[in-house]
């Protein structure tokens, strides 16, 4: 059985042998997120660069996603490395303190403007809630603290605001430097940090364009007020990332399991891909089996609909990077045998914009109600594969296109493969058919007998063309 559900896996240290790139992806990786956060352009290029020709080497089509790091809203280092911080203790963040003078009274921050976001009775929360700091009084250049849950507190940890409402610029000068390197090393995708409104994913968008870059852009979801605007958010974005660390932080733990919910049903009911990430297998870091509770929170995601599943510090760092997608993959495989991930009523009473949009629904429809065995979209540019999968089935869909671009893009959508795929036919549609069906009878995919759904335009190589639906029997063709 193929999964449907992706996985989205970090390259680092830990999968920079090649052998150990040959282990993931035959563990089932579909796409390589690369951290702008941590190293240089040209290893960042490199990397992508080697873990697309072991792809090759394996058959294999496998997507990239370029995660900027976006502002830099945390504190600077301290002079030992690291600090104990008491309950009760006054704790000063000081934004005209030296980068590595810290101490246990005070540290200095990053974010230079943070004394213009907050105000006394503020909650501040450190390394990822770990450290709770409740605001006394604000100056021109110290944010004095009064520490409500203590512990150590070592170097670079991330500040958050409760509730959120901190306004560093989702874009740096930073970032905009990245995009022209996601550009050079034809990202596939290319992710906003701590996105505001529509307007930063917009703004990215642009950069990547002018910079040559044709990727998707990918909105992460991580600010407390995104949420307030989401809709238009997911509007202008191609994928969002359901980026839970931040956002769990902002809006408090409890919250956020309905709010991924909300954003899964939200992005795919408005025809965009979803990506779940942060801390899904966290204990595979160190842990060579995942915990009873990440077993859940993963095959959650998948009964709840998302396209992909994300792993970060497991891939990049961890010491079992193969066996955290291994164990991904055999979650994802179980959740998808429920019923649940097989049924839909999307769209069912609404109206179609595009004849390529109707012919995807259409085909949909027909797929899940006719026994159909395998579906093939002869795509230009994806998209009607994209409407495809955002009806629930557990029907294969293949987009066949001769544009590698278009076979990258689709690796991120939840139950469509990539194929490559040239009629040498010209334009006649009765051989392009049969050499789509023999091309899956080729995989394996189907067999003499089966039905199979064709999905093409009359104008093969325009872009959104899509107009036709043909039903045929693997054995039986005959005409166009």
């Amino acid at each position: 059985m193929l999964r449907r559900t992706k996985i989205v896996a970090t390259l680092g240290p830990a999968t920079e042998d090649p052998k150990m790139m040959d282990k993931i992806l035959e563990a089932g990786v579909d796409v390589v997120r690369v951290n702008f956060s941590h190293g240089t352009a040209k290893e960042h290029i490199d990397r992508a660069d080697r873990l697309r020709n072991r792809a090759r080497a394996h058959g294999r089509q496998i997507g990239v996603l370029a995660d900027l790091q976006g502002p830099k809203i945390r504190i600077e280092k301290f002079k030992q490395g690291k600090v104990m911080l008491e309950d009760g203790a006054t704790f000063v963040l000081d934004t005209r303190l030296g980068s590595d003078e810290g101490t246990v009274e005070r540290v200095g921050v990053a974010y230079k403007q943070i004394q213009a976001d907050v105000k006394r009775g503020d909650t501040l929360l450190l390394d990822d809630g770990r450290i709770v700091l409740w605001v006394d009084e604000v100056t021109d250049s110290e944010v004095m603290c009064r520490v409500v849950l203590g512990g150590e507190l070592s170097d670079r940890k991330g500040i958050n605001k409760q509730g959120g409402g901190l306004s560093a610029p989702a874009l740096t000068d930073k970032d905009r430097e990245d995009i022209k390197t996601a550009a050079e090393m034809q990202a596939d995708y290319v992710a906003v940090s701590f996105v505001r409104t529509a307007a930063d994913v917009n703004e990215a968008r642009e950069l990547l364009r002018a910079a040559g870059g044709h990727g998707g852009i990918v909105a992460k979801i991580e600010r407390a007020e995104s949420l307030d605007v989401v809709e238009e958010i997911i509007e202008a974005s191609d994928v969002i990332m359901i980026a839970r660390g931040d956002l769990g932080v902002e809006i408090g733990d409890a919250s956020l399991p309905p709010v991924q919910k909300r954003l899964i049903q939200l992005g795919r009911s408005m025809n965009k891909v979803v990506i779940t990430a942060t801390q899904m297998m966290e204990s595979m870091i160190t842990s060579h089996i995942p915990t009873r509770a990440e077993v859940f929170d993963v095959a959650n995601a998948v009964l709840d609909g998302t396209d992909a599943v994300m792993l970060s510090a497991e891939t990049a760092s961890g010491k079992y990077p193969d066996k955290a997608i291994a164990a991904m993959d055999r979650i994802c495989r179980e959740a998808e045998k429920q019923r649940i991930t097989t049924h839909s009523d999307h769209r069912i009473n609404t109206e179609f914009g595009r004849i390529d949009e109707a012919i995807a629904m259409a085909t949909m429809y027909t797929a899940n109600h006719l026994g159909v065995k395998a579906i093939a979209a002869l795509t230009e540019s994806g998209s009607t594969a994209l409407w495809m999968s955002r009806i629930s089935s557990g029907i294969p869909i293949y987009a066949l296109t001769s544009h590698v671009e278009t076979r990258r893009k689709v690796t991120l959508y939840r139950g469509v493969y990539p194929v490559s795929f040239e009629p040498t036919t010209g334009k006649d549609h009765g051989e392009v058919n049969r050499e789509a069906v023999d091309e899956l009878l080729r995989r394996g995919t189907v067999r003499d007998g089966d039905l199979v759904i064709l999905t093409k335009g009359d104008m093969m190589g325009t872009m959104g063309g899509t107009n036709a639906m043909k039903i045929v029997r693997v054995g039986e063709m005959a005409g166009d």
